[in-house]
């Protein structure tokens, strides 16, 4: 692959995942090795060819797992940066002896701390994307680690593209060089003459990553498939795609058996989940934890990643217990328990705050009232006026907004936000993440998992108190409007 083909295929594969966006302000994970050097010159040499106006810095954090080459790999990073013009964040922490102290292996504890590090590197510099170098071989490794540890669909489906750096966290990790091989991204730094870290430690056979690399693999490959690294990734691939199907099905399964969530705890029906196949039980019950996610547990390690197949298969078989009150605990401090026909999902703390419906019908045209929410809602359908609009639109109160009626699909519906939902902002010029729409509008955290989205069978109008959907504006052929107020009620509760 020639450097010119490397880099359109690095762009195509940015757009179609749409992992960085035009503008975007992006931290890179850099250790030195041959793969974050790829990684790095790529972009920097795409940004440049291409005009993107991406802001990149590069961070490094020195292990001190390898004495006198660590150091040098930190001043080989911080020299390379320089000679870009990016500017450069190295820090150091000594992963040994936090490893002994947190009982971890050195690799959990080293990708633990890495994160952490990125994440806190991100929010520093204004930024809301790190990136890493994993490649598709170390994909392959993934997957087959994965195996090798009874792993279910999630663990087939490999390394994402895209994710979150850690639960509830407003910073994503990214991995553009998922899809070019090792040798592909080795053939770009000798056509460019870019240097870069031999990590010698890669050879030793210590850790079960680098057996698997230097034993295992080349044994599979030598007596029974030479091509097995792309086995692997073709199942992983069809394991993303029906992970992606079995989620998104789930995700519209999940708001018809919620029945409340706050930030400590979440409510299911039970009676409608124990009807749904086994397959969509689990994966509503992993929502169920995801959305309890956001709150850091135990030396750092999410409640998602600790709790496995087994676990979502104990709950639900309590949810098919017909008997009142038993519990179970999983890690994290999170407890499930069925009370008659709800599985409540808690973590301790405060829950004295009022729990939020799921969604509530909205009367159109009528008044809604949402009580613990201390919100009304007054909908009325009248005839547009475009000579008269002027006006109203510079005397209209900020609590209400008008849409065009016909462009609606009833009914509408006052519900939370979901994860990963998107909507165009009236006057943006493409969609966005309503959680991505929440940190610019400085909307704090506390508040985002709790907004008021009026939504219709399409999806967002109009995130209350901010802004309508470009979907629903008014257009010089409108007829008929929607006039939406949303006010305070005077007796709001405690």
């Amino acid at each position: 692959m020639t450097r010119q083909s490397l880099l359109k295929r690095l762009r195509s594969d940015i757009e179609r995942g749409r992992l960085i966006e035009p503008g975007e302000r992006v931290v890179l994970g850099v250790s030195g090795g041959q793969d974050s050097m790829a990684m790095l010159h790529a972009l920097v040499e795409l940004n440049r060819a291409d005009a993107l106006d991406w802001t990149l810095h590069v961070a490094h954090l020195n292990h001190q797992i390898r004495g006198a080459d660590a150091n040098a790999d930190a001043d080989f990073v911080a020299d390379q940066t320089g000679g870009l013009g990016l500017g450069c964040t190295v820090e150091r922490e000594d992963i040994p002896a936090l490893a002994a102290s947190s009982k971890r292996s050195l690799e959990e504890e080293a990708r633990a701390r890495r994160y952490a590090f990125l994440e806190r590197t991100c929010l520093r510099t204004d930024a809301r994307v790190a990136a890493v170098a994993h490649q598709a071989d170390d994909n392959a490794e993934t997957v087959l680690h994965h195996i090798l540890r009874g792993t279910g669909l999630h663990g087939l489906a490999g390394m994402s593209a895209s994710r979150p750096i850690r639960s509830g966290s407003e910073v994503r990790l990214v991995r553009p060089m998922l899809g070019f091989r090792r040798d592909e991204l080795a053939g770009f730094l000798a056509e460019t003459g870019v240097a870069h870290r031999h990590d010698r430690s890669n050879e030793l056979n210590d850790h079960t990553r680098n057996r698997l690399r230097n034993r295992v693999l080349p044994m599979l490959r030598e007596e029974f498939n030479p091509q097995v690294s792309d086995a692997l990734l073709r199942l992983a691939e069809q394991a993303q795609w029906f992970e992606a199907y079995l989620e998104a099905t789930a995700a519209r399964t999940f708001e018809t058996l919620l029945i409340s969530r706050t930030d400590r705890e979440v409510v299911l029906n039970a009676e409608m989940l124990v009807k749904r196949s086994p397959v969509i039980q689990t994966e509503l019950i992993r929502q169920a934890v995801t959305a309890l996610g956001a709150e850091p547990v135990r030396r750092g390690v999410e409640v998602s990643r600790e709790i496995g197949f087994n676990h979502l298969r104990a709950v639900a078989a309590l949810a098919a217990d017909p008997g009142s009150g038993k519990q179970i605990s999983l890690p994290g401090e999170m407890t499930v328990c069925r009370r008659y026909d709800r599985l409540i999902f808690s973590l301790p703390g405060n829950r004295t705050d009022q729990t939020i419906p799921a969604q509530i019908a909205v009367a159109c045209p009528g008044r809604t009232i949402l009580p613990v929410r201390g919100l009304k809602i007054t909908a009325e359908t009248v005839e547009f006026d475009h000579a008269a609009w002027p006006v109203i639109e510079q005397t209209k109160p900020k609590s209400q907004e008008w849409v065009d009626f016909d462009e609606l699909r009833p009914p509408l519906v006052v519900r939370l936000p979901r994860a990963g939902e998107r909507f165009r902002p009236l006057g943006a010029p493409g969609s966005k993440k309503l959680s991505d729409y929440f940190i610019n509008a400085k909307i704090p955290r506390e508040q985002r998992d709790r907004a008021a989205i009026l939504c219709d069978q399409v999806g967002p109008i109009w995130v209350i108190g901010h802004r309508i959907d470009e979907r629903v504006r008014l257009r010089p052929d409108t007829t008929k409007a929607l006039k939406i107020d949303a006010t305070p009620l005077h007796d709001r509760p405690g």
